[in-house]
């Protein structure tokens, strides 16, 4: 994160070993019955027949698939080992007088801790990495230098062959022109591919921190390109990178020069007064506390609003809220008061520290002990081209909605010069979560549904928080969950109904009902007044600025 190390980690520590201290009965008990376990796990390896103690931790692990971790007794001893020590730590944090949220911390950090002492970490404790210099003579082991020396240049660790893919050659491929643009977006408008069209159209906010192609990647799993393909008209907002000279913009310019102005000029190209409008993660927050500004001035210019994996009360943040506490808020806000820059590649290395085996680990072992190149994977490329963020805007986020929650309570914020409340949006809302989500955890998209109305469908789609997403229809083992709106997320989880498939044709006859007649479909883009300025993807998506 910003401004160094994980928050106030050297405090949590010394509270952890302060409450320990404090009860010396208990931790030396703890303490004992994890040295027993070590001695009885040496002593049944020292046997003629190595270490068999019964299967624990990482026996389904697939870090720990190779048959040498079973068959070879020092690695059995080393595998069940880690699984000890693991275990012990997790009872140390459970152990520990200390209020619920200290705790989650604590548990967060030490499973950091966890996944980097991973014996399958080390080449030399790694018998996959072992056997390959082996068969290679130390070839992979070279290609593994060679891998760490490019990716310390990059600064930080390649998850995709980054060479395979460029925006505009094999994604965000779908035809389109920016009909828009200013400081801090171009509006995109794509090209209708069917005879006739919905009369109205769709805009499209996509988060901030990335780019906005992860919902048109590559044609057959293109979001965008579905929709139109299916007769929707579809607008897409493409965020600047901003460069130094924008590092004082805040969330009321990403409101109006984002959102309201993309609303205003929709409406315009496509001559209609009401238009329908999609936001996905934090693009979802912008969007709706737009809408809410446009409300309380008299405005209500959105037919239906559809939510992918956004977040608007933020009681249930997930993990990312470990790092968030009134200290790191405030030295954020301290850093930007005459503005600044938040890297995206650094928000990126956060993200990824939520999931460190999938994220970090198992590519720090693909590519450095066992030299081998990443796989070519659009969505990976896409997480690897992150965008910066104004230091203002990324503040104000953090205190307002992460510590305060407080977009979740009318009139508790004032935004573009008016208190805002999401109950006076008053349109009919589709709210996707996904299972798996570890950024935006399901049962928070829940309450967030639950702030909206008079007409909410809630789905719950399965796989985490990119790949719950963009679901195709077509891929193999996609399902997602409907039902009835209940008092909270679990009463609602017991009474829902699985479906096999993607939830993409559920949402388009959700949107086509709220879309209007058809119409013939027109060949051109933007209008008089917003003419076209460059083709689609833009020339704002391919800036790289850190």
């Amino acid at each position: 994160m910003e401004n160094g190390a994980p928050p106030a980690f050297g405090e949590l520590f010394s509270s952890l070993v302060a409450a320990l201290l404090a009860d010396p009965e208990k931790l030396a008990h703890l303490q004992a019955r994890y040295y027993r376990q070590q001695l009885d796990l040496w002593l049944r390896m020292s046997g003629p027949r190595g270490p068999s103690a019964p299967p624990r931790a990482g026996e389904h692990d697939a870090r720990f698939r190779a048959p040498e971790w079973r068959e070879l007794a020092w690695f059995a001893y080393l595998r069940q080992s880690y699984a000890l020590l693991a275990e012990w730590l997790h009872d140390l944090v459970e152990a520990t007088p200390t209020d619920a949220a200290t705790r989650r911390k604590l548990a967060f950090f030490v499973r950091q801790f966890i996944s980097a002492a991973a014996p399958t970490n080390s080449v030399f404790t790694n018998p996959e990495a072992i056997r390959l210099a082996l068969q290679t003579r130390g070839e992979s082991l070279l290609r593994g230098a060679g891998n760490l020396s490019r990716d310390a240049a990059k600064g930080k660790v390649s998850m995709t062959d980054e060479a395979a893919f460029a925006v505009g050659r094999n994604l965000a491929l779908t035809p389109g022109a920016v009909v828009f643009q200013n400081e801090v977006m171009q509006l995109l408008q794509y090209r209708l591919s069917t005879p006739k069209v919905h009369r109205r159209a769709l805009l499209i906010v996509p988060p901030f921190i990335n780019k906005y192609y992860i919902l048109d990647l590559r044609p057959e799993n293109s979001f965008v390109r579905h929709a139109i393909d299916n007769g929707l008209s579809v607008f897409m907002i493409s965020w600047r990178n901003v460069p130094q000279a924008l590092g004082t913009f805040g969330w009321d310019d990403y409101i109006e020069q984002g959102a309201l102005a993309a609303i205003d000029v929709v409406r315009a190209v496509n001559a209609s007064r009401r238009i329908n409008v999609l936001g996905f993660c934090v693009g979802g927050t912008l969007l709706a506390a737009a809408l809410a500004v446009l409300a309380r001035r008299g405005q209500r210019p959105a037919a239906s609003l559809t939510l992918l994996a956004s977040l608007l009360d933020f009681s249930e943040p997930g993990d990312i809220g470990v790092y968030i506490d009134e200290g790191y808020v405030s030295r954020c806000e301290a850093a930007f008061r005459e503005g600044g820059i938040v890297p995206g590649s650094r928000l990126a290395n956060a993200f990824a520290s939520l999931r460190p085996d999938d994220l970090v680990w198992r590519y720090v072992v693909a590519n450095y002990l066992k030299g081998e190149s990443p796989p070519a994977f659009d969505l990976l490329y896409w997480n690897s081209d992150s965008a910066n963020l104004p230091g203002p805007l990324y503040a104000y986020y953090l205190r307002n909605m992460y510590l305060r929650n407080a977009l979740r309570d009318a009139d508790a914020l004032t935004q573009c010069g008016v208190p805002v409340d999401l109950g006076r949006i008053a349109a009919p809302a589709y709210v996707l979560a996904t299972a798996e989500d570890h950024i935006v955890p399901w049962r928070g998209a829940y309450a967030s549904a639950m702030l909206l109305g008079p007409e909410v469908t809630f789905l719950l789609g399965a796989s985490g928080h990119i790949a719950g997403v963009v679901s195709p229809p077509g891929k193999p083992r996609r399902s997602y969950r409907t039902g009835t709106l209940a008092p909270d997320a679990d009463a609602w989880l017991d009474s829902s109904k699985e479906h096999a498939g993607s939830w993409w044709p559920h949402w388009l006859e959700w949107i086509r009902a709220r879309s209007g007649n058809q119409v013939a479909a027109s060949r051109e883009l933007g209008n008089a007044r917003y003419p076209p300025i460059e083709p689609a993807p833009g020339s704002y998506v391919g800036a790289r600025v850190e």
